[in-house]
């Protein structure tokens, strides 16, 4: 079946929460001659409006029991919903067992956020929980080869005209199936941090007991006080803005201080949206803000654990959705979850296709208000206001009895102007390439040294990062490129490290590392140069044909 051919929607599961739109939805199916089986109150709704319904207790032979806790774990809904219709041995079995197959399924979930929000108690926020809407999610989004999943009311529409068009395309299910498990990353995300609070609440309200504060004379001589054990009103005074949650990990305690009150940057940037930040939120949105902002283009950067796994810019008179859309291409996979930091203004184009991904924090100098007020439907997505260009002052880093101080490093460098670059091998490049050279190499700074960027047309296509040696880098950035490209499809992914330019933070210490780039395919290389085994780099690529500037700066980033 291709893409676009449509399969025949005959069968639908619904069973929802929030009960907007439902039967208008439930009509428009039966319009269509497609049979709707669902549970206890939604069939009850569906009924009500004199549509014909099956109820799921006729369908598994089991009433509702455990006050509603279980209703749809059951073999005829969940083989109805997970066999792969395109095998004949699922089909076979769904006929022994007499399992009519699910061509969509329909669920929201329990509200559990909303009753967090709302002061529920204990009890009334555990039973929030959803167990079996979840289930049902993910059981349809995972075999979106077979049937359409909808989990909120802005998806009717799509499922209407899908059902008037006679089914829904590959292309719509898996669209849905992405915001499907976006929908429940987000839900596990809530209730996971709601029970870490819980988990933290007592031994918060203990360490807060005035029984346990010491004035300084009570010290021992020897006894070190960490700025973590000060009162707030104490570390206010040291600019300690905020306590967070926990740090790295969840026992480390953190807080947050602002160092520049004049330019407070990141530390004090507007919150427009969404969960208090983290101390992991705060290290990648560093990390995503410093890298779009190498740019002087529009250009997005997606950041996960530190490390960009996408980057791009677009031109002044184009959409900064495009960067965006370019900078996820670069590897969908590691984007979710990620940080996203703009240096431009965030359109209403752009937030539309941030919003089926499930995203942690998202930074920019401004968002249009129709952009705002649709990513704030997000209701856990950070979104943080950032005005002005990034800038810092001397970068510190502790070390075991001491302090480390450096200046940041910044694309400031002779080396970082093309124009000064020397040309060492193969034939000077054209405009488009050496745009994409100048693209890498500004790039490259923000990846964990050590560093390898492929990029084509303005954008990041694979990444090496963070490897003990410079091989390793070379392979993980070429392997990442010429698989991540066609994620979920049929078709095998392009090789998109054929025919992209290479950066290299440091030198080649030997020509092999050059050498997985130039069997790659690579048409260009820029590195900085000063290796003593720089002629065997040099000659390598004279031996491919391959251009390759030499900068005189390195950009590491440990």
């Amino acid at each position: 079946m291709s893409t676009a051919e449509r399969r025949p929607l005959t069968r639908a599961l619904l069973s929802v929460f929030d009960k907007t739109g439902i039967v208008d939805l439930a009509r428009t199916l039966a319009e269509n001659g497609v049979e709707i089986v669902s549970t206890g109150s939604t069939g009850s709704t569906i009924r009500d409006a004199g549509i014909a319904v099956t109820d799921v207790e006729t369908v598994t032979g089991f009433p509702e029991m455990l006050d509603g806790r279980v209703k749809t774990l059951h073999p005829r809904i969940h083989g109805g919903i997970l066999a792969d219709q395109r095998l004949a041995a699922h089909q076979e079995q769904l006929k022994a067992h007499q399992i009519a197959p699910f061509d969509l399924v329909v669920v929201n979930l329990y509200p559990f956020s909303e009753t967090v929000a709302a002061g529920g108690s204990f009890e009334e926020i555990i039973e929030k929980i959803d167990v079996g809407g979840p289930t049902m999610v993910r059981a349809a989004a995972k075999n979106f080869a077979s049937l359409a999943v909808v989990v909120d009311p802005e998806g009717y529409a799509i499922a209407a005209e899908a059902a008037a068009a006679g089914g829904f395309t590959l292309a719509e299910r898996q669209q849905l199936a992405t915001i499907a498990f976006t929908r429940t990353a987000e839900y596990d995300d809530a209730i996971s941090d709601w029970m870490l609070e819980q988990l933290d609440g007592p031994a918060e309200a203990e360490a807060a007991g005035p029984e346990d504060e010491l004035e300084d004379d009570e010290l021992e001589d020897d006894q070190e006080v960490s700025i973590l054990d000060l009162s707030d009103a104490d570390a206010a005074e040291l600019g300690i803005t905020a306590t967070l949650r926990y740090g790295e990990n969840p026992h480390q305690r953190a807080r947050l201080a602002v160092t520049d009150e004049t330019a407070p940057g990141l530390a004090g940037a507007e919150q427009l949206g969404g969960k208090e930040m983290s101390y992991n939120n705060y290290v990648d949105a560093d990390a995503a803000v410093r890298a779009a902002h190498d740019h002087t283009l529009p250009a997005v950067a997606v950041v996960k654990h530190n490390n960009p796994c996408g980057i791009a810019v677009a031109r002044e008179d184009e959409d900064i959705a495009l960067a965006h859309a370019r900078a996820h291409g670069t590897d969908p996979v590691s984007a979710y979850g990620g940080v996203i930091a703009a240096n431009r203004t965030v359109t209403l184009a752009m937030a539309q296709q941030v919003k089926p991904v499930f995203t942690e924090v998202i930074l920019a100098p401004d968002f249009e208000d129709e952009a705002l007020e649709l990513l704030r439907t997000k209701k856990n997505l950070r979104i943080l206001r950032l005005p002005g260009r990034y800038s810092r002052g001397a970068e510190l880093r502790e070390i075991w009895g001491g302090m480390l101080i450096q200046d940041p490093d910044t694309i400031s460098d002779d080396g970082d102007d093309p124009a000064q670059w020397t040309l060492a091998a193969g034939e000077a490049a054209d405009e488009a390439t050496l745009a994409d050279l100048a693209f890498a190499w500004r790039s490259v700074r923000a990846v964990k040294s050590n560093a390898i960027l492929l990029a084509d047309d303005s954008a990041a296509v694979g990444i090496g990062m963070g490897q003990v040696n410079r091989l390793d880098s070379c392979r993980l950035a070429v392997t990442r490129a010429n698989t991540l490209g066609a994620p979920g499809e049929a078709e095998e992914a392009p090789e998109r490290a054929r025919g992209a330019v290479a950066a290299s933070d440091a030198f080649f210490p030997f020509a092999d590392g050059a050498q997985i780039l130039l069997d790659a395919g690579v048409r260009a290389i820029v590195q900085p140069g000063g290796s003593i085994r720089d002629d065997e780099v040099l000659e390598a690529c004279r031996a491919a044909g391959v251009t390759m500037y030499l900068t005189g700066t390195r950009h590491f980033a440990h």
